[in-house]
């Protein structure tokens, strides 16, 4: 049976996170990390990286689960 580590759980939070942002975006024309952490300031292109880097993660991960 195959489990989650943390990262992979990390990586999911991020990637819903981010899907929630942009599904926020695309109906409400509101974007929430701009609101939080400022119109790309430095922490707001941090959050945008990580998170794009965790989606680069699960393509890794969802990869490896098709193969097995």
């Amino acid at each position: 049976m195959n489990t989650l580590t943390l990262l992979d759980w990390v990586a999911l939070i991020l990637v819903i996170v981010g899907a929630i942002n942009w599904g926020l975006i695309g109906w409400l024309k509101f974007d929430l990390v701009k609101t939080i952490f400022g119109d790309m300031s430095m922490i707001s292109r941090v959050v945008y990286a990580v998170v794009g880097v965790a989606g680069l993660y699960l393509i890794v991960i969802a990869s490896q689960l098709t193969r097995k």
